[in-house]
């Protein structure tokens, strides 16, 4: 009898095998430190076929960021329940950012720690991941301001700005919660669940734009108040 011939991979599964590896790697060590030959040994194939299918170090971290920010992006648009009161989408929106955050560590180190520290063209991809992000939350905002009736006096820059502050916030707060962790009930470390970070992000942000759509606003050397020109004082 001859000898069975083993099964080929396909080229779309080895190259997934691949950015699996990559991801690991560029976490662990580093964008300068990773080297092609441990992605390689990590993947579990030679170094001459990474560079055949993915070209260069540079196009593979290139490869990772693209794949770790759509992702990113359809596991938070896939959490939003459509049709539902702003506060509700975002909520939503915030338990899925974080639990994909959680679930996917090593990914979004190399999205929030790694691309966008090594200049273009990473840090462009992360820009537009960011961007991508802040447009959906800038709707949520504008939605809710035009609920409160209040949409006239939140300027459009300024509905921008607040998502984007929004967005930056939920960032740090998903970096700090896969680092923290907790005492579980048999003394295991357990990190914060996605629903409490979700629930951290809202009391901070949704609660403040809570006040500021009943018309308060806060002014330097002064307490909140309700009348004045559009706009946060400088």
């Amino acid at each position: 009898m001859g000898a069975v011939k083993s099964k080929r991979v396909p080229r779309a599964v080895r190259e997934q095998q691949m950015l699996d590896a990559a991801v690991l790697t560029f976490a662990r060590r580093g964008y300068r430190a990773a080297s092609m030959d441990e992605i390689a040994e990590v993947a579990g194939v030679s170094k001459p076929l990474v560079y055949l299918y993915l070209n260069s170090k540079e196009d593979l971290f290139s490869a990772v960021i693209r794949r770790e920010r759509a992702a990113l992006v359809a596991a938070v648009t896939a959490a939003v329940e459509p049709g539902e009161a702003a506060d509700h989408q975002l909520w939503s929106g915030l338990k899925g950012f974080f639990a994909h955050t959680a679930e996917n560590p090593e990914g979004w180190a190399v999205l929030h720690q790694q691309a966008r520290t090594h200049g273009e063209p990473f840090a462009h991809e992360v820009a537009a991941m960011r961007a991508e992000i802040a447009a959906f939350v800038t709707e949520l905002i504008g939605a809710a301001a035009k609920e409160a009736g209040c949409a006239g006096e939140l300027a459009e820059r300024e509905v921008a700005g607040l998502a984007h502050a929004l967005v930056g916030a939920a960032e740090s707060l998903a970096e700090w919660a896969n680092v923290r962790t907790d005492e579980g009930p048999s003394g295991e470390p357990v990190h914060p669940t996605a629903k409490d970070a979700a629930a951290t992000m809202m009391n901070f942000a949704w609660t403040g734009l809570g006040h500021l759509m009943g018309g308060e606003r806060w002014t330097p050397g002064g307490p909140a108040h309700r009348e004045g020109p559009p706009g946060i004082p400088g």
